[in-house]
């Protein structure tokens, strides 16, 4: 096989199911690098049923540039763990089938990672396409907002000696679709630090039918995976707990809770103005 020839620095990952009109563009933008021995391509058929996608599959296999691996339909999850078991290089990238990447990207997140031995992992912002548009910002790290709201892409780079410690990505029942956010909360828990660069190096493709969309409606499996959340990290999370504090807080007072909250939200001028003053607390 042809890619067996390169010496990649960074392994890409790429699940895939039934985006046979996307896989193209994905590959195409990694191969806008120049240095083509810089990165290796691994992509998983997740058992795709579209006809159209595995005859594309079948041809960008006939190439021999790429890692193709064929599985039955197991979920993303599975798929890029897969994978993740076949990555020659120092570091991993997964992206998404529908998704484009900047060379500058790679480029940059390598040289970070280089000469910043004490960062694990490299994230950024993201150009939204499709069916929106516009910047989406990730910001800078914080472990306690990173505990309410997943703000890191799946599509980050990271170190592979990172991956081998950690392990892959968890495959508990309901977690297709937030399984990166439990990953990069394992990795922060275990001392691994993040790097922000705060720039959109990577096209994020929004469709109405995706699966991240599915699974944000779907509040009995969002449920379910803050309970197994919490239970598989009850040293470090704890949701439960910031219901506990609000709570408290409206008992205290309903009126005054509700009543900072309009002031905080829609008048947030006067807000500053009663902090300054010594009037109201700064946080909820």
């Amino acid at each position: 096989m042809l890619h067996i020839q390169r010496n990649p620095r960074i392994s890409i990952v790429i699940p895939c199911y039934n985006h046979g009109m996307y896989i193209d563009e994905t590959i195409a933008s990694i191969n806008n690098i120049e240095d083509k021995n810089l990165f290796e391509i691994i992509i998983v058929n997740d058992g795709s049923t579209e006809e159209l996608c595995n005859q594309r599959l079948k041809a960008i296999d006939a190439t021999g540039l790429y890692k193709i691996i064929w599985q039955e339909n197991q979920g993303v999850c599975v798929a890029r763990n897969n994978g993740f078991k076949e990555v020659r290089g120092e570091y991993v990238l997964p992206v998404d089938s529908d998704n484009r990447i900047t060379p500058e990207y790679i480029y940059k997140a390598i040289e970070i990672l280089d000469t910043r031995k004490d960062i694990s992992i490299i994230y950024t912002d993201s150009i939204l396409f499709g069916n929106e548009s516009g910047i989406r910002k990730a910001g800078e790290f914080n472990l306690q907002r990173l505990m309410l709201n997943n703000f890191i892409d799946n599509c980050s780079v990271f170190r592979n000696s990172m991956l081998k410690e950690l392990g892959p990505h968890d495959t508990y029942k309901t977690i297709n679709g937030v399984e990166d956010w439990e990953f990069w909360l394992r990795a922060a828990f275990n001392g691994y630090k993040f790097h922000y660069i705060n720039e959109p190096l990577f096209e994020y493709r929004v469709l109405s039918d995706s699966g991240s969309a599915r699974l944000n409606a779907n509040k009995i499996k969002g449920n379910s995976n803050m309970d197994h959340f919490k239970n598989k990290h009850p040293y470090y999370f704890g949701p439960q707990f910031v219901d506990d504090y609000f709570i408290k807080k409206f008992k205290t007072s309903p009126i005054g809770f509700i009543g900072k909250l309009i002031l905080k939200v829609y008048f947030p001028h006067r807000f500053a103005k009663l902090v300054e003053k010594g009037k109201l607390r700064k946080y909820i």
